[in-house]
């Protein structure tokens, strides 16, 4: 026979079981969701910056200003801000994250202090899911074989790759992320590709200014190391969201767009087939080789010895610190400061398209660790009014090098020497790089602006300057006379920096929009 209940029996049942349930409940409603990086001042970087003032007063640096995804503009991302390398505490680190999973960042902390070599530290973060392709293995065999390529990408890898894994350990993303650069762009700072993709993770115009990546004459934000790292986090932080936390899917969408993914998982869908990156059959050859790419050079740097592979020996420890500046610095006097040839501080500066950093900022440059003290030494010397800044100046008809001498207040000779012009000839079209004191430069900009008429050059309509070498000349004269870099002249001609030069060849030299070399990985990787 059944007990009878009481109305005791029934208050003593909800306090003692279902109001705990209840309240277990609230605890567990899930939280609002995280607001895309982007949106909100990134956390500083691990290296403390130096800024150098001149030393009667200084002003505050100025701060930094593709189409594949539809997405609401976020604010520009402060890169003028970014501080890079020096150690804080682990707990400081953590305190400042925005990472999604901090667990993760708290693994990612401790192997900074676990691991004296980058690729133990990149092993500590893999934790991307296999990948069942066939596509893998051939990628690795690929990788394997191609000696050369291999070495030459990871010897690129050594200058940025600390930097990249600090930016991705913070936020809690795995550690495949960082070798993802490989495949944009086998590391090279100054890739450029058909799609006018640019720089270490191949932004294109549209989805770099989208991410606060500024371009301009003298500076293009997506060739910036710092800033279009954690352009290129942001964007993939976003697919990640949009993928419902499916990281093969965010990193195809990374290629493709998340427009072109989504499209392939809902004709899978519509049809009953599974939804996953491996599964799906409408995406691209490119897109469908993208991501097994990433899992073979992630596999070949998980397990080296298993492929007979040796890496280079990068140790886990900043290779560049930035200084900060309060004015425009001709990378040649930092160059002097440093020892460094000119092209081998543009392979950690690459974001400055000139010999000298953008007169309205970024005032910072980057330099080995081991430079920085000589470059805030040598550069706190150097007086205001003793500082030079350069302008450029397009060639109109009519122009003589006198008539430009005197609108700008310097001498002929400096401008010759600048430009390593021989004779007093002008090309209708030419850029020349000017001089000035910094006291007079915002007066000679504002007077050419005024005075300045349209030019129609071969720049401008996507033209090279064809340039036919003559007796005497190198590479890097060449480059100096036509204000590009050696490296860019190389690539522009499918060439190598240190080729001998024969007399009457003739050169491709793009002027006015930054390199058009078609950058793009070997044929035996872009197979389907």
């Amino acid at each position: 026979m059944g007990r009878t209940i009481s109305k005791n029996d029934l208050l003593t049942f909800f306090l003692g079981f279902a109001l705990p349930a209840i309240v277990a409940g609230c605890s567990s409603v899930p939280s609002a969701p995280e607001a895309h990086k982007s949106e909100a001042p990134l956390p500083a970087a691990d290296i403390v910056a130096t800024r150098v003032v001149a030393p009667a007063t200084a002003t505050a640096p100025a701060e930094a200003e593709t189409s594949v995804f539809e997405s609401a503009l976020p604010e520009s991302l402060d890169t003028a801000s970014v501080v890079v390398q020096e150690s804080r505490t682990v707990e400081e680190q953590l305190e400042e994250t925005l990472a999604p999973d901090d667990e993760a960042v708290a693994d990612a902390a401790d192997a900074v202090q676990e691991h004296a070599n980058i690729w133990d530290r990149l092993r500590a973060g893999f934790r991307l899911p296999p990948l069942d392709s066939p596509l893998v293995e051939r990628h690795e065999r690929w990788f394997v074989e191609n000696v050369e390529f291999r070495e030459a990408m990871f010897e690129r890898a050594r200058m940025y790759l600390y930097f990249i894994a600090e930016e991705v350990s913070k936020r809690g993303m795995p550690m495949e992320i960082a070798l993802l650069p490989a495949i944009e762009s086998a590391y090279k700072p100054y890739a450029y590709s058909r799609a006018r993709a640019s720089g270490l993770w191949q932004f294109i115009p549209s989805t770099g200014r989208l991410y606060g990546l500024k371009s301009d004459w003298w500076y293009d934000g997506r060739r910036d190391i710092v800033a279009s790292t954690r352009a290129a986090l942001d964007y993939l932080e976003k697919l990640h969201r949009d993928f419902d936390g499916d990281w093969h899917l965010a990193i195809a969408a990374y290629n493709a767009g998340e427009g072109r993914v989504m499209r392939a998982i809902e004709w899978n869908r519509r049809r009953g087939l599974p939804t996953d990156f491996a599964s799906l059959r409408q995406l691209k050859p490119e897109t469908k080789n993208y991501v097994p790419k990433l899992m073979a050079i992630a596999n070949i740097v998980a397990d080296p010895a298993r492929y007979g592979i040796r890496l280079p020996d990068i140790p886990n420890e900043p290779y560049f610190a930035k200084v900060e500046l309060d004015s425009q610095v001709d990378l040649g006097l930092i160059a002097r400061l440093t020892g460094l040839d000119v092209d081998q501080l543009h392979f950690i500066n690459p974001g400055y398209r000139r010999f000298a950093t953008a007169p309205d900022g970024p005032h910072h440059v980057l330099v080995p660790v081991d430079k920085r003290d000589a470059v805030i030494a040598g550069i706190s010397s150097i007086p205001e009014e003793e500082r030079v800044q350069w302008l450029h100046h397009t060639v109109r008809r009519g122009d003589t090098l006198y008539e430009i001498a005197r609108r700008y207040k310097i001498d002929v000779s400096a401008i010759k020497t600048a430009n390593r012009l021989r004779g007093n000839m002008l090309r209708v079209g030419q850029t020349l790089m000017l001089p000035i004191p910094a006291t007079a430069a915002r007066v000679a900009a504002a007077s050419s602006a005024r005075s300045a008429k349209p030019v129609r050059t071969a720049a401008q309509v996507n033209r090279p300057v064809i340039h036919r070498v003559r007796r005497g000349e190198t590479l890097t004269s060449i480059a100096r006379r036509y204000n590009v870099l050696a490296q860019q002249i190389a690539e522009w001609n499918k060439m190598k920096v240190d080729d001998v030069l024969h007399i009457g060849r003739r050169l491709k030299i793009w002027l006015n929009d930054g390199p058009r070399a078609f950058h793009r990985a070997p044929d035996a990787l872009a197979y389907a």
